[in-house]
């Protein structure tokens, strides 16, 4: 399925005061079942969208590098931590790793990642709707929901349950 990022960007937009208000609602009714729906609808959405034909993740936003990120991509790039950081990153106001430019500069012209094996824990996970503990990060997905085609799909389908 080809994704149109400009019409996903609408939708998004367009969507996320009904998907805060999901959200919302999940952290006050606490389903025991959430995790279990967010799993199932993860496996589906992924069965029709592809990474390789959005990539947004990676043009728009940045994944918190942990020190074993850093000390393994600059490995594989040859080069101290120090330097791969200098190069590629800097502290975000919350003092995390970011990447220092959007797109990824790891982004190929392809959508494929150059150092995919190598990937940052947050890449490897993202978008985090398989995790155990959804209801812990339902705020870390409503945001996710403005940037990934399928958490905005899981957050619609889950919705037609709870938003009645």
């Amino acid at each position: 399925m080809t994704i149109d990022i400009n019409k996903f960007s609408r939708e998004s937009k367009s969507d996320f005061p009904a998907n805060k208000k999901l959200k919302e609602k999940l952290k006050k009714t606490k389903p025991r079942d959430l995790d279990a729906k967010f799993h199932s609808l993860h496996e589906e959405v992924f069965e029709d969208i592809d990474c390789l034909n959005c990539a947004n993740c990676c043009k728009t936003t940045s994944p918190i590098f942990i020190q074993t990120d850093i000390d393994r991509l600059a490995k594989t790039f040859r080069m101290r931590s120090s330097e791969f950081i200098d190069e590629y990153l800097f502290r975000d106001p919350d003092g995390d790793y970011v990447l220092r430019s959007a797109p990824c500069p790891f982004l190929g012209a392809d959508n494929k990642c150059l150092v995919y094996e190598d990937r940052p824990k947050a890449c490897r996970e993202y978008p985090h709707t398989d995790r155990k503990n959804m209801l812990g990060i339902l705020d870390l997905s409503l945001k996710n929901t403005l940037v990934c085609p399928a958490v905005l799909k899981i957050f619609y389908e889950i919705g037609k349950e709870y938003r009645k």
